[in-house]
């Protein structure tokens, strides 16, 4: 199996065993967190050879996030403890189905120390992809560093590169940095995965079609627009289409969806399936992810995606 890295900031959720406002909740359930590493677990889990880079606190939060990927099968020898700066976390609420009210408390995280002298060259040199999202570019100047390093090495050694906006506003001093600091990343990819709504904001065009076209004129070679329940569209500069997305009967979290989706496609991706089927796949295990709490819970295993799949009328592409 191919070798894929991303980084980002790993995270550990608390999340409330009842449903209700998070100030009147006592006991939460203790998860991993993070949109790098749901998509870091979920490939291991089909098989993929995943490295993770990141920076955790010297504290009990950050030797529970290690522990939690290396039995994930996942090569976190890149993963730095930082001293002085805690690990960040995050509290969910529980709402039975549906949106999640969630509340960050990373604001002098270990992650937001994260330089681009960390960087090992040799580590990066041995992958065949690198997934990014727009998140960490939001948390610190010396992340910016560390992710502009990242691409141009992926670039000087031939390393393909996804990139997921998953745009976080309230991270941003305001809007119009956000949509400059991220289409700079979004142009640098080969394969950009953004929501309809997020495409709208960073493009300014309303359908898919032009929003597609607006990053395929910058050089990225493949653009899929996530489309909900309806699935997603895609184009190249020589073929675009619509997959239809899986009926999931009971909508338990949809956080993680979006990471299951670039999951999926990912992986389909590498294993040189064609771009519908890639999509397919991913519509596949996006569906899955929004059927657990966890964020990365519902993430599946070969098996079980091949199940889900195979116990689902066929989707049709338009």
């Amino acid at each position: 199996m191919k070798k894929v890295i991303t980084f980002g900031e790993a995270m550990t959720m608390f999340v409330a065993t009842e449903a209700g406002s998070l100030e009147d909740r006592q006991t939460f359930n203790k998860y991993l967190a993070g949109a790098e590493t749901n998509v870091a677990i979920g490939l291991s889990r089909l098989g993929f050879d995943v490295g993770f880079s990141s920076r955790v606190g010297q504290d009990s939060l950050g030797r529970f996030i290690s522990s939690t990927l290396a039995k994930e099968n996942i090569d976190i020898s890149h993963i730095s403890l930082d001293p002085n700066y805690p690990t960040g976390f995050q509290l969910k609420s529980n709402v039975g189905a549906g949106d999640p009210v969630v509340e960050y408390f990373r604001g002098f995280s270990a992650f937001r120390q994260l330089r681009k002298e960390d960087i090992n060259q040799g580590w990066v040199k041995q992958a065949d992809h690198l997934h990014l999202t727009g998140i960490p570019i939001a948390l610190s100047e010396t992340v910016r560093e560390y992710t502009d390093e990242m691409i141009e090495l992926a670039h000087k050694y031939g390393i393909t590169i996804s990139f997921d906006p998953n745009l976080r506003p309230v991270l941003w001093s305001n809007e119009s940095t956000m949509t400059a600091r991220v289409n700079q990343i979004a142009f640098q990819a080969d394969w950009m995965f953004p929501g309809i709504t997020e495409g709208q904001q960073l493009t300014g065009y309303e359908n898919p079609r032009d929003i597609a076209s607006f990053y395929l004129d910058k050089g990225v070679k493949l653009v899929v627009i996530k489309l909900g329940e309806k699935g997603a569209y895609y184009r190249t500069n020589d073929a675009e289409g619509t997959v239809e997305g899986y009926f999931v009967e009971q909508v338990i979290d949809t956080v993680g969806a979006g990471d299951g989706f670039a999951v999926g496609t990912i992986s389909g991706l590498l294993e040189n399936l064609t771009v519908p089927q890639a999509v397919a796949r991913g519509n596949a295990v996006g569906a899955l992810a929004i059927q657990s709490q966890g964020d990365s819970d519902g993430l599946p295993t070969r098996q079980q995606l091949n199940k889900f799949i195979h116990s689902h009328i066929k989707q049709g592409v338009k």
